[in-house]
């Protein structure tokens, strides 16, 4: 910040220098220091952004692809958007043990493939979207039985493709006490 004069210690002219300010404080709305210094600053690394970006578009596109091709009727179960969640949940548990108990990898496949392109297959937006104009659209009972059935099968696919991944891969999960669970 330059040198203004309501920055400048008042000192008298040809004199010595005025003692230092006191330290005022972080600024409002710097982040928290932490231990040794440490900011709460967490900026996200460009390569993980586009990463995360490139990783996207592709999940989009495959998704896209997928609606185009097999579009549901009005009133109609959406039988697409369910697969979509639930195979993109599957594949997500699988990542997850892949990534972070078989092995480290390099550090941009984990955002590329899960918020990337996974996060982009994945629609769960449209599945409310489904529900809203299911019940608008005259089919409550539809909506009700998509509603719990896209949860009950996401995560039951997710657990399911996370275990079959731990068994394939010789795996075992430990809880926090090192414990194999």
């Amino acid at each position: 910040m330059p040198d203004t004069p309501a920055r400048r210690s008042p000192r008298p002219p040809g004199g010595p220098p005025s003692s230092p300010r006191p330290d005022p404080g972080p600024r409002p709305g710097a982040p928290a220091a932490g231990p040794a210094g440490q900011t709460g600053d967490r900026r996200v690394p460009w390569a993980t952004l586009a990463a995360v970006a490139a990783g996207g578009v592709i999940g989009a596109l495959a998704r896209h692809g997928l609606a185009s091709a097999f579009p549901h009727p009005p009133g109609g179960f959406p039988w697409t958007t369910f697969a979509t969640n639930v195979i993109g949940c599957a594949l997500i548990g699988v990542l997850m043990v892949l990534v972070t108990e078989a092995g480290r990898g390099h550090p941009l496949v984990r955002p590329f493939l899960g918020p990337g392109v996974l996060g982009g297959f994945t629609t769960f937006s449209a599945y409310v979207a489904d529900i809203g104009g299911l019940a608008a659209g005259g089919a409550p009972q539809v909506a009700l039985v998509y509603l719990f059935a896209t949860v009950a099968a996401a995560v039951t696919a997710t657990h399911l493709a996370a275990q079959a991944t731990r068994a394939l891969a010789g795996l075992r999960r430990t809880g926090p006490s090192g414990e194999a669970g």
